[in-house]
């Protein structure tokens, strides 16, 4: 019989599965949206029991979709949103808590006070800058205040997971509370140096190490599934938090190469090989993963809405119907004529990491209409991702000569040509966009020999299409000092103690 590997991608919005064939070509496909909470402004939850119930379904749905079973998987890999957090009862396998969103800003306040506090150690272990995105703070509010949580956490009884251990947890019915190097060094209690979680920073945020899963190479065997989905025990042997996964399947194996996802965020990542890297300029410095033992470092921008900025043009203005629409509704004028948005929704990531900031519009006259408004909000994506990676180039002292995409909004031909005319640099899009998951897979095939090598994967990856830039510099400046007025403007309007 053929035999594939089955990729899980749990992201923010929905849970998919795919397999992929030997030649790394896309099998079948099973995707379920789950709900989103927002108790509060500014908070974002998500239902872990809906999460594993959604990604156990479409595990299902792709074999059937593509007429196999489990036997002929040989292996599964995982990615997952990043730094959600989760935290469950040992004994009955249930949250204390809804899993408290990446995207949640709850504990900002706290992270400025850390900033000036204990902002330069954190930074020194875990490459990370103090900041609502990560799970310390969340785990911490978590114990904090549910009642119990703290005395029943020191004594053993609570797991913690971003969401691939969760997964994993629930694939094993409970035998095996995992992660990996990737997600881990996402926690802010991580050392990404000693690849040890960090006592100093386990006191610093009064978290027990009770807890917290036992971490492995992002490539190798952990654990095999209990049978109740698949029906047949499957080994896990990929895992990597969605971001790394996508570098690995854009096969961006050397350094100074460079990806960016294009999904609910946005996210630009540089391999730096087996150097970790300071920025000076405000990026993260993140393990991009282990394979043979090996560790590659890369450096981060994360910008917190991309692609959700299209849903907000569809959900909350209702100028579109669906997010395919916006490209054509985009097209229908060949400028902004100086309409600017700045989608801060939930305050501004990398490298500006202002957690007060809201979302701006500026430059609107009698005569703009919601086809400058769709325009403008593609146009937001990639002036954010320009900062990072100018930011990047800062930090490393290299030019970038292209960039590789994927993530949805990849499709967007529009906001690719708009993308690679401001940042002067050529933009380069694979024959199969689903790298996040092609990483994952990748990542598990290398695992259990599916794969001999990185070789082999390396001679799979295809470009697409290359979108080179058109524009003539004059252009570009004129842009991006109306981009720097509006941040300027968005700024203001942040620092509310001014006024």
């Amino acid at each position: 019989m053929d035999s594939y590997i089955l990729a899980l991608d749990q992201g923010t919005t929905s849970s998919r599965a795919i397999l992929f064939d030997q030649l790394g070509q896309v099998r079948a496909v099973a995707q379920k949206e789950f709900s989103q909470y927002y108790p509060q402004p500014g908070w974002v939850e998500h239902d872990p029991v809906e999460i594993w119930s959604t990604q156990a379904g479409v595990a299902v749905e792709v074999l059937t979709r593509a007429g196999i079973n489990g036997r002929q998987v040989s292996a599964i890999g995982i990615t997952n949103q990043r730094e959600t957090t989760v935290v469950w009862d040992r004994q009955t396998g249930q949250p204390i808590y809804p899993a408290i969103v990446w995207q949640d800003r709850r504990t900002a306040e706290w992270c400025d006070r850390l900033r000036q506090d204990a902002g330069d150690l954190i930074q020194q272990k875990t490459g990370l800058l103090p900041d609502a995105y990560f799970s310390a703070t969340k785990i911490r509010w978590i114990l904090d205040h549910v009642p119990g949580a703290r005395q029943r956490a020191q004594a053993g009884e609570l797991a913690f997971g971003t969401i691939d251990s969760w997964l994993i947890w629930n694939f094993t019915r409970g035998s095996v509370h995992a992660t990996d190097v990737t997600n881990a060094s996402r926690t802010m209690l991580f050392n990404i140096h000693t690849r040890q979680w960090d006592p100093e920073l386990l006191a610093l945020f009064e978290i027990p190490e009770t807890i917290l899963p036992r971490v492995w190479p992002s490539s190798g065997v952990i654990a095999e599934t209990s049978g109740d989905v698949l029906k047949h025990p499957v080994p896990l042997a990929g895992l990597a938090g969605d971001q790394q996964a996508a570098l690995f399947g854009q096969m961006c194996t050397e350094p100074g190469m460079v990806k960016n996802t294009y999904g609910t965020g946005c996210f630009v990542v540089m391999q730096t090989g087996t150097q970790a890297i300071t920025s000076r300029n405000r990026l993260l410095t993140t393990i991009a993963w282990e394979v043979n033992g090996q560790i590659s470092y890369a450096l981060e921008g994360s910008i917190f809405i991309g692609g959700a900025v299209v849903q907000w043009l569809r959900d909350g203005l209702q100028l579109i119907r669906s997010s395919s629409e916006v490209e054509a509704l985009a097209r229908q004028v060949t400028d902004t004529e100086g309409v600017y948005v700045v989608p801060a929704f939930t305050g501004l990531g990398a490298p500006h990491w202002n957690p007060h900031a809201r979302a701006t519009i500026v430059g609107i006259t009698r005569g703009s209409n919601r086809a400058h408004l769709a325009r403008a909000a593609l146009e937001s994506i990639a002036y954010q991702t320009y900062d990072v990676v100018k930011a990047m180039e800062a930090d490393t002292g290299l030019t970038i000569t292209e960039m590789r995409v994927d993530g949805g909004a990849s499709a967007n031909n529009l906001l690719m040509q708009f993308q690679a005319d401001i940042l002067g640099t050529d933009v380069v899009r694979p024959a199969i966009i689903e790298t996040t998951a092609l990483g994952a897979a990748y990542l598990a095939g290398l695992g259990v020999g599916y794969w001999k090598d990185m070789e082999t994967i390396r001679l799979q990856w295809q470009e697409s299409i290359r979108f080179r830039p058109e524009k003539p510099n004059e252009w570009r400046l004129a842009k991006l000092k109306g981009w720097n007025r509006a941040l300027e403007a968005l700024r203001c309007w942040a620092a509310t103690d001014s006024y």
